[in-house]
């Protein structure tokens, strides 16, 4: 065998080494704290992947109350209920409002963008993550917003 076939060989396995090293140090979490809603239908409010770092990715939420149930009808309420939600797993990962990376909300309509340019500014103050606003039906008719979010620590 050539010196580069040798050389070629023990790369891959210097390679194969790492991928099992990391994916033994890599874990994946599930967070759905008390005081969220329950989740239904097979998912989980927040997947964490971790290892050197963390990777939280949130789940679209909506403005249900803590019992699954009730849901109040303003946008404005159902706003600071998700963003409260949103706290919520963020606490539950270790992580704050300033480790947002990525904002997706959802709108039931364009008349809400300002409103939920004013919720998004409440709570992320001067932090900027990238985000995405998409105006579009959503699954039930009395939700007029919903907003998923990934963080990072």
């Amino acid at each position: 065998m050539s010196e580069q076939g040798r050389e070629a060989i023990n790369f891959c396995i210097l390679i194969s080494t790492f991928a099992a090293k990391t994916k033994l140090l890599m874990a994946i979490i599930t967070h759905n704290p008390q005081g969220v809603f329950p989740p239904y239908r097979s998912y989980s409010h927040a997947i964490e992947i971790t290892g050197s770092s963390s990777l939280l990715i949130i789940s679209g939420l909506n403005g249900y109350l803590a019992d699954g149930q009730t849901m109040p009808e303003t946008f404005e309420e159902q706003g600071e209920i998700i963003w409260q939600h949103i706290g919520a797993i963020l606490a539950s990962a270790g992580m704050g409002y300033s480790n947002v990376i990525s904002i997706r909300t959802y709108l039931s309509s364009p008349e809400y963008d300002e409103a939920n340019v004013q919720l998004r500014m409440k709570y992320m103050g001067s932090h900027r993550p990238a985000s995405t606003v998409i105006c579009c039906q959503l699954l039930e008719t009395k939700w007029k917003l919903e907003v998923e979010v990934m963080a990072a620590k």
